[in-house]
């Protein structure tokens, strides 16, 4: 159902270099980057993730209530994926965890602020 998010970033470079180190974790390569925007996909058709220097010229900044979450497949890869976040830079918002029955979450903001989550269901 989710065809791709975009993040808003004042530092394309080392917002880049955070996706790429974190990103690459699930498999997900640069999928189109030009000086505005960098995409990552894991493939042909499969959701993206992209952060972009707003077109408006403006600063980004983040979005109260917006949360980016990303399932990397076992209660496993949430820890290390967290782990690999916050040894990145990102900020912990919440350790992983089970929040409620049969759902695992971690959950960190990146190098600009964007809240995200490794979750788990099951």
């Amino acid at each position: 159902m989710i065809g791709y998010v975009t993040l808003g970033s004042n530092d394309l470079q080392r917002a880049g270099a955070f996706y790429d180190a974190l990103l690459g974790e699930l498999g997900a390569q640069r999928f189109m980057n030009d000086e505005r925007i960098i995409v990552w996909a894991t493939g042909p058709g499969a959701p993206m993730l992209s952060v972009i220097r707003p077109n408006d010229g403006k600063a980004a900044t983040v979005g109260n209530g917006v949360m980016v979450a990303l399932a990397p497949g076992s209660r496993e890869k949430v820890d290390a994926l967290y782990a690999k976040a916050l040894s990145l830079g990102a900020t912990d918002e919440g350790a992983p965890g089970e929040r409620m029955s049969g759902f695992y979450a971690g959950y960190f903001r990146d190098l600009d602020g964007h809240k995200l989550n490794f979750f788990h269901m099951g």
